[in-house]
Formats: C-alpha cells, structure tokens, sequence
C-alpha cells in the first residue's frame, strides 16, 4: 500500500518543494509514496476564480468559503483521513504522525488567510492540526513538515531501522546527546563511557542523559512520561565528570 498524500492548497506550486529532495524525494522517485496537489480555485464556479469572503460579524482578513472548500474535499474523499493544518488545531505528536504513516495517507487542507468557514470542518469532519503555537502564512508550510515527519518513516525510507525507534518523543523522552569522531575537540571529549566498548552502561547513560535533558527542557513532557508533577528533580542536574 503506498502512502498517497493530497494537498488542497491555492499556491500548488509549493509542492513537492523539499520533499522532493533527500529522503523524501528518493521515497518518491521510487514509488514509496505519492503526492498530489490540488488548485482549490479549480473548484471555483465564477470567472474571477473566488475562494474566499468578508468575515461574518465584521474584522479584518477574508475567509475561506465552505462551499469552495467543501467541492475541493468531496472530490478527493475516499477514506483516507482528512486534515486542515490551523494553528487552532491539535498539536501534531510524534504517536499521530505513527498512526499517519501507518495508513493509506491524507487529503490535506491548507489554511489561508483568516482560515476556513468553521461549518466545512465540522460538516465533513475535519481533524485540526497544528504544529506549534505560532503564525505561518498559510498551511503549506505545516503540511510540508507534517508529510516529511510521517514519510521518513514509511518501510524502507531510512536506511536503519532502529533510525525512527531511538529518538526525540518516541519514547516520550528527548533524545540523549550524541557525539562523533574527533574524540577531543576545543579540550572537550566525548563521554568516556561511549568510548567504553560496555554495551550496557552505554544504553543506561543514554537513558539517564535523556532523563536529564527532558526534566531540564521540556518539564511539560517529563510532567507526562512520569505522571508527575513538575518541579526541580534531584536527577535534573548539570552533567558531572561521572558522566563524561
């Protein structure tokens, strides 16, 4: 089953844009998943091509018009999940971009200026994602990260298979630092234990290191993987000579 993702967006020509590029681009080239992006303003019906209007009850901007949008989606619809990346949406999780990649794709939806009629989404179901509390100017740019974070994990996109296992947010924690040759740079060394060759205390520093780092960076995320309440752990330290 490839993975087939559909863009409904008013600037097509953003798409593949850098999912046509490394990884993602390979997986392309392959057949490993397809991409369609689709006008909106081909599902228009007046000459000038009108997708959107005036605010109802007044304020700045225009919004995206149900009916236009509604066309756009029914045309497209067969069962593959539909989202519209909105700031007022979800925040995207490493666990809903699994699910994702796990299925047959996505129709996408694209915001644009003050976002879309609210009786298109709830008329056809719409799952709202967000991708951080902040403002783009459209939705392309979201859809680009939503669709490289779930197409880098389709079978045989990475090279090694553990590639997607051991990091950030999969496990609930951030990922423990990493280091590479050479091993002492502007005086600083890597840790002597991962120049141990002992497999063992190499995977308990990684995980007391991850611990570390998300009850120092991230406490909301600790306050979730452990179930408790955040506050200053003693394990949340600055790293010692024991652990280089």
């Amino acid at each position: 089953m490839t993975f087939h993702a559909t863009i409904l967006t008013l600037y097509p020509e953003m798409f593949p844009g850098p999912l046509g590029t490394s990884l993602a681009g390979r997986a392309l080239g392959e057949g490993r998943w397809a991409l369609d992006a689709v006008n909106i303003r081909d599902f228009t019906t007046d000459r000038h091509r009108t997708v959107d209007d005036t605010p109802a009850g007044g304020g700045a901007g225009m919004v995206l018009r149900a009916d236009i949008l509604a066309r756009a989606v029914d045309a497209h619809a067969d069962g593959r999940p539909l989202l519209a990346m909105t700031p007022r949406g979800r925040p995207l999780t490493q666990e809903r971009v699994r699910a994702l990649a796990a299925g047959p794709g996505a129709v996408v939806l694209c915001g644009r200026f003050e976002g879309f009629d609210e009786r298109l989404l709830e008329a056809r179901g719409v799952e709202q994602v967000s991708i951080g509390d902040y403002i783009l100017s459209g939705g392309e740019m979201a859809t680009l990260v939503l669709l490289d974070a779930c197409v880098r994990l389709l079978p045989g996109v990475m090279g090694a298979a553990s590639s997607g296992v051991e990091e950030s947010f999969e496990s609930g924690l951030l990922e423990y630092p990493h280091y590479t040759r050479p091993v002492e740079w502007e005086g600083r060394t890597i840790p002597q234990v991962l120049r141990s060759g002992d497999h063992a205390k190499i995977a308990a520093w990684r995980q007391r290191q991850a611990e570390i780092d998300t009850r120092l960076r991230r406490p909301d995320l600790w306050e979730r993987h452990e179930g408790a309440r955040v506050g200053t752990p003693s394990g949340a330290r600055q790293r010692t000579e024991d652990d280089q």
